[in-house]
């Protein structure tokens, strides 16, 4: 199997400490477009032509060095589906984890992100057993103060502050402004969900499938759930105070079950 062969062939090398697979293809919950998301922990990332060598064994494109959220490689396999290849300092993910799980920093969305990564990775490879033992050291129940901070910070993020998103939003409506509407829309959506995942302690699994994530998954979710983000979606481009009811509708939904 050319996936096998690939990450086998990373793990030989001596900066290599830990790999581990992680999203869809880790739990489960893939078909047959479903790219695989590879972690690689380094103490130094392998130099560019070492990286280059392997993935052109394996690979019949690469993007090499992408920079755009961790340094990373994007290719395609020789059997056409696609692969990201992570490369990460395990000292630095296990102090930013730390920040969130046992200092319980709050982010703007996606705060758990990062905790759900690890949680739901599946270990391939572990020289030194220092992704298992975090791993361990991060299986815990989610911590009240964490849950709180998150829900304060992003919940003054949707509405009741100035620079709130969804007068932001409505600003941007008024000025028939179609690229910061849809811009302000994805940032309270983000803040929403992390609000919706931490009021069910539920870590957050990302930005893909996250509504039907949350239907089957959370206990707890605001009345009209599904119907009122597809209404808002349907009507960022409608007249500013229909979005404007739209938006009072899901926050004050929300607060009723904060």
């Amino acid at each position: 199997m050319v996936f096998e062969q690939l990450w086998k062939e990373f793990a030989a090398l001596s900066e290599v400490t830990a790999v581990a697979l992680g999203g869809s293809r880790a739990t489960g919950a893939f078909d047959e477009k479903s790219d695989y998301d590879l972690y690689l922990y380094c103490d130094r990332i392998p130099a560019d032509e070492i990286r280059a060598e392997i993935l052109r064994r394996h690979c019949g494109y690469i993007e090499l060095g992408n920079q755009f959220w961790e340094t990373e490689d994007d290719c395609t396999l020789n059997n056409g589906v696609d692969i990201d290849i992570l490369y990460r300092d395990p000292r630095a993910f296990e102090s930013d984890l730390a920040a969130v799980v046992e200092q319980y920093r709050a982010g703007n969305g996606y705060t758990t992100c990062m905790w759900h990564n690890l949680n739901t990775c599946r270990i391939l490879y572990d020289e030194y057993g220092t992704l298992q033992r975090m791993k361990e050291r991060f299986d815990v129940p989610y911590p009240d103060e964490l849950r709180r901070n998150i829900i304060e910070r992003n919940r003054k993020l949707l509405s009741g502050a100035l620079p709130s998103y969804d007068g932001q939003l409505l600003k941007a409506s008024r000025r028939r402004d179609v690229v910061a509407v849809n811009h302000r829309a994805a940032a309270f959506l983000e803040s929403y969900f992390d609000i919706i995942f931490a009021v069910n302690r539920m870590t957050h699994p990302g930005e893909k499938r996250i509504t039907e994530i949350a239907l089957k998954q959370a206990r707890v979710l605001p009345a009209d759930f599904e119907e009122n983000i597809d209404r808002l979606m349907r009507d960022l481009t409608a007249d500013s105070e229909v979005l404007n009811n739209d938006l009072k509708r899901i926050v004050v939904e929300l607060d009723k079950i904060l």
